[in-house]
């Protein structure tokens, strides 16, 4: 029973890291996406601004 107990257990330790894996690799990539956004927009606004001074 004790070798059932700990076969689950860390069964479920091993899928929390899992999850919290993933959690990591989708918040990098909503901040990935989020600086890249950025970045066009700065783009966007040195192409206006380069424009207006042209």
């Amino acid at each position: 029973m004790m070798l059932y107990d700990y076969s689950l257990a860390t069964e479920r330790v091993t899928e929390l890291h899992r999850e919290a894996d993933n959690a990591r690799v989708a918040s990098r990539l909503v901040s990935a996406r989020r600086w890249s956004r950025l970045a066009s927009w700065a783009q966007r606004q040195a192409r206006r601004a380069s424009r207006d001074l042209g």
